[in-house]
């Protein structure tokens, strides 16, 4: 089973960017898929988790409102809509997808993750 994030680049305060999260090597779609993100010298925090079908989402409080979880289970496939990004937003990006139904904000209950993607934003 492998993850692959992308998407992740250089952009302005108040700019936007689109991450993706490919899966490959067993299908996720009726389980939990997850953004997570470490900023430098921080540990790892939830951003968002959605639902096989798509229908339950949640956020943290700090993205709440600017950014947007998404999935293509067609496409094995999930994404983060990153917009009006804040300097504060700058962190390695990591998608993860459990094997269990619902959604998580808590990264024990994901059993693979990707190897993130690096997003930097310049006040």
């Amino acid at each position: 089973v492998q993850l692959q994030a992308s998407g992740g680049g250089l952009v302005q305060a108040g700019g936007s960017l689109r991450l993706s999260c490919a899966a490959s090597g067993r299908t996720f779609s009726n389980y939990a898929l997850g953004w997570f993100r470490q900023a430098p010298g921080k540990e790892r925090d939830f951003v968002a988790t959605i639902s096989g079908n798509g229908g339950s989402t949640n956020y943290a409080g700090s993205v709440k409102g600017r950014f947007t979880i998404s999935r293509d289970n067609a496409k094995n496939t999930m994404y983060l809509q990153m917009n009006s990004l804040k300097p504060e937003d700058t962190a390695v990006y990591f998608c993860a997808a459990s094997t269990r139904v619902g959604i998580f904000r808590d990264g024990r209950y994901y059993d693979y993750w990707g190897q993130g993607t690096l997003v930097t934003v310049s006040s």
